[in-house]
């Protein structure tokens, strides 16, 4: 699937954040269909048994997808909100320190609300884990008690990947 552009990163997030040490460092793309993907490694800081990675970091990726994919669908990232619920189903073991693909596709959006529905692939195509989102869009301040979000979010990196291959 074709890449359209990068999103950037935050400092600290533990998914998204460059310099948070036990974070993820996850990339975000903006794809040609309108959904938002990753390639990215769990590390062994994020397991829980060994060789699996711990069921709250997997939710975690699934969850930070929710926002990504409005700013994915929407062509910028001045759209915020909050995860109002989220049901995550685990398919597969999730293993650590290998190659995975995430993918968000928002499905229904409206003025306050948001449907989202993210997966984690391994990278020969097998769904490792799903969730369905709904997000209450908010206004960033409102968010984080008047912090600047998008000084949290200073990472814009130049990154010459055209495409990501997935087969579902």
């Amino acid at each position: 699937m074709k890449v359209i552009s990068r999103q950037r990163n935050s400092r600290m997030c533990i998914i998204c954040g460059l310099d948070n040490p036990a974070g993820v460092k996850a990339p975000f793309y903006n794809m040609a269909d309108g959904c938002v993907m990753s390639i990215f490694q769990f590390s062994v800081n994020h397991q829980s048994y060994p060789g699996r990675v711990h069921g709250g970091m997997i939710t975690a990726m699934l969850d930070e997808m929710g926002l990504r994919a409005m700013w994915s669908k929407h062509g910028c990232e001045d759209d915020f909100g909050v995860t109002m619920s989220l049901t995550t189903s685990f398919r597969k073991p999730v293993p650590y320190g290998e190659n995975l693909i995430s993918r968000g596709e928002l499905i229904r959006d409206s003025r306050r609300f948001a449907l989202i529905q993210s997966q984690i692939f391994s990278c020969d195509g097998t769904l490792l884990a799903e969730a369905e989102l709904k997000y209450l869009k908010l206004d960033p301040h409102t968010i984080s008690a008047g912090a600047l979000v998008h000084e949290e979010m200073p990472y814009l990196i130049a990154d010459p990947l055209a495409d990501i291959p997935l087969v579902m």
